[in-house]
């Protein structure tokens, strides 16, 4: 059975996306010039792009034109964290989980990075020890990049895609991290991740997000005992 128009529509542009070796920020052409390109009308056009926007694989900003999503398709919430209800035991659990799986990040990162890659791992490195105390988010969101990029920098594709385990359990750590002894082993932990994977060291690299992880596990498991005892 034939699929509908705008469906192949969708497959279309994500084709056309590979085709032309888009990435995340790349801008599609225009309407007009797309339709003509797929052989369909511009209504359907649309329909299809309304349906890629809601999958995360394009992002329409008014006035300014269709764009690829910075996220390329990756669901915010791909996993369903967000209705678990034991919010305590699901941040251990995925530091679990990125304790099995981010030392090894960890390690391609030290053998497969650039050295411009390097330099921008330096800089959001200094920028969350300038941040670590303020009030808002920017440290979280620093932090969140910082991992992201070692992922990115592994060359792991699938390891790429499930940058939303780090992202989640980066912010539901946010309000178990108040504790200063953690902000100073964190930047302690970073400088030497940075360190091992600018010196191209990947067994340090691994030791050192090995450390950091546990660290933070050993955080959690405190406050889970205070939790307990009140």
């Amino acid at each position: 059975m034939e699929k509908p128009l705008v469906e192949r529509t969708t497959d279309s542009i994500i084709e056309f996306i590979k085709s032309k070796n888009l990435g995340s920020g790349d801008k599609l052409p225009n309407e007009y010039t797309l339709a003509e390109s797929l052989g369909v009308g511009r209504s359907t056009l649309r329909e299809a792009v309304r349906s890629l926007a809601s999958r995360n694989i394009l992002e329409v900003r008014q006035g300014s034109g269709t764009y690829v999503s910075k996220n390329m398709g990756i669901s915010d919430d791909p996993l369903g964290f967000s209705f678990v209800k034991d919010t305590l035991k699901l941040t251990e659990d995925l530091f679990y989980l990125r304790y099995v799986l981010e030392p090894e990040v960890a390690m391609l990162a030290a053998y497969r990075r650039t050295d411009q890659e390097v330099v921008y791992l330096e800089e959001i490195a200094e920028d969350i020890e300038n941040v670590i105390n303020s009030t808002d988010q920017l440290h979280f969101e620093l932090d969140i990049e910082f991992h992201s990029l070692i992922a990115k920098m592994s060359r792991n594709i699938a390891m790429n895609h499930l940058v939303p385990v780090i992202v989640q359990s980066i912010t539901l750590y946010n309000s178990y991290y108040t504790n200063e002894q953690s902000k100073v082993e964190t930047l302690q932990s970073h400088r030497e991740i940075v360190r091992a994977i600018r010196d191209g060291d990947p067994m340090q690299a691994k030791y050192a997000m090995q450390m950091h992880i546990a660290n933070n596990q050993r955080q959690l498991k405190i406050n889970r005992q205070v939790k307990q005892k009140t």
